[in-house]
């Protein structure tokens, strides 16, 4: 009987300690919440010399670092070519293996992004990282070999801002969901074997760059998951929906946070059609025609062919007149599903919302009249930052440098607008540690404040190299990724 208890009792045992309390498994930490449990003492200033415990080149990324078992794991670009994944001793900055793959035939992306744009998560034994033309792999920690590889559609996306996705983990689970424009699905697979336990097709959806989170809520653990228009929770045991909110946009690009069993989000995202005609027609290679054409795509896009699926998805749903353009409700009609009519707005001179909202967890169906606890519109959200919830507050970082602070409860404002005295673009979201929040800008320089009531700037901190990657909090010690270098900050 000891032997059949102890056998049953091994897998809860294994999940408990395979992450620790004071790693940092994946992107932005414990339940991507970007929230540190750690008790350490953080430092407040440093620079790329100051309070650096240790600093290593690292080819191009934007990828944030993860931390577990005393490892730090990161991706870079080994060249133009080749994608590499790293993993270093965190106590000496030692390069303990690398891996490396060949990139294969891959878009053009925006100058801000990187092909390197992933965040690996981890467990004490495996590393589980993704790529478009890869796929996404598990390798041993210790020693970076093969462990199982899934090979996922390749994403596709119309607009050049690229790839933005990583893994994430839940007990036995690896979770992933890429919202592109071609095969926007979610997918939840065996963190040992890599079987794919079951898959949502998110077809319903445009193109998202929101994580999924876990929301203990009263009923049990859900996965809830942000898309146009929805936030969606999902029964973890089986991928069905449990639960939609219908009270988003027409994209996200931020990632909840989710507390206590409510889910904190905050969004700015313009309506369809307004975003296509800015970005196709309004174009030097359009004609501000206020229509769109197969043509002016294509010549907007280049040399390299706009797939034909992508205009089956699109264009022949949306042309209803079949005059071989969309205008008006056409596009609406076009690019988004036909259930799913969130973000539509004709009026291309409609400026883009933005609001803070809370969700509770729990519900069956639509809860929309039933769990948003609160939704309040703001114009300090940002499009990329995700919000930060610590002591019963939620905090948001604006492009430009401005901060504004929410109390969870109601919503109420406690501060902001101000500014923290770094007038930089953001697309690091904030950190939160030993009453300290750091706040990364891409222009190197990263901005503590204290966690506070009030706004205050403690330092202003510039490490000298562009930062784009959400940084660390682990073992009482800040790993930070800039374009060029993994520095440990203690």
């Amino acid at each position: 009987m000891f032997r059949i208890f102890a056998c049953m009792a091994l897998p809860a045992l294994v999940a408990i300690v395979s992450v620790q309390a004071e790693d940092w498994p994946q992107f932005r930490g414990p339940n991507c919440s970007g929230v540190s449990n750690s008790t350490s003492p953080l430092p407040e200033k440093f620079s790329s010399t100051e309070n650096v415990k240790w600093s290593v080149p690292l080819g191009d990324g934007i990828g944030s670092p993860a931390v577990v078992s005393g490892r730090v794991f990161n991706s870079a670009m080994v060249d133009e070519k080749t994608i590499g994944l790293y993993a270093h001793d965190a106590a000496t900055g030692e390069t303990l293996w690398m891996r490396s793959w060949p990139i294969g035939d891959v878009d053009e992306i925006h100058l801000t992004n990187s092909h390197a744009f992933s965040t690996p998560a981890a467990d004490s034994e495996r590393v589980y990282f993704y790529f478009t033309t890869l796929g996404l792999v598990s390798v041993d920690a210790k020693t970076g070999s093969d462990v199982w590889h899934q090979k996922l559609p390749t994403p596709y996306f119309i607009f050049k801002w690229g790839t933005g996705m990583s893994p994430v983990l839940y007990k036995d689970l690896v979770l992933f969901c890429q919202d592109d424009d071609l095969h926007p699905a979610m997918y939840a697979f065996d963190r040992r074997t890599g079987e794919l336990k079951w898959k949502d097709d998110r077809n319903d959806m445009a193109v998202n760059y929101s994580h999924p989170v876990i929301c203990e809520s009263s009923t049990g653990d859900e996965i809830v998951v942000a898309g146009t228009g929805i936030l969606i929770g999902y029964d973890p045991s089986t991928g069905q929906r449990k639960w939609h909110a219908r009270t988003l946009l027409r994209n996200i690009k931020t990632t909840p946070v989710s507390h206590n069993g409510i889910v904190y989000v905050s969004v700015q995202s313009k309506g369809i059609a307004s975003q296509w005609l800015a970005s196709i027609d309004q174009a030097e290679t359009g004609n501000s025609d206020n229509r769109i054409t197969r043509d002016e795509v294509q010549a907007f896009f280049g040399a390299r062919p706009v797939p034909e699926e992508f205009y089956k998805k699109t264009f022949d749903r949306g042309d209803l007149d079949k005059d071989g353009d969309l205008e008006g409700e056409e596009l609406d009609v076009a690019f988004l599903a036909p259930n799913n009519r969130a973000g539509a707005a004709f009026d291309s001179t409609n400026p883009a919302d933005e609001f803070v909202l809370a969700v509770k967890g729990g519900g069956e169906g639509d809860v929309t009249d039933t769990h948003v606890l609160w939704k309040h519109p703001t114009k300090y959200t940002d499009h990329i930052v995700s919000p930060l919830v610590v002591s019963d507050r939620m905090l948001l970082i604006k492009e430009g440098g401005i901060a504004t602070c929410f109390e969870t409860k109601e919503g109420r404002s406690v501060f902001g607008p101000g500014r923290i005295n770094n007038a930089a673009s953001y697309f690091a979201s904030p950190v939160y540690g030993d009453g300290k929040i750091y706040v990364a800008g891409e222009n190197g320089s990263i901005v503590v404040l204290r966690d506070s009531a009030e706004l205050e700037v403690l330092a202003v901190n510039d490490l000298g190299d562009a930062v784009l990657g959400t940084p660390a909090i682990a073992d009482g010690a800040l790993f930070v990724r800039t374009r060029k270098h993994l520095l440990k900050i203690q």
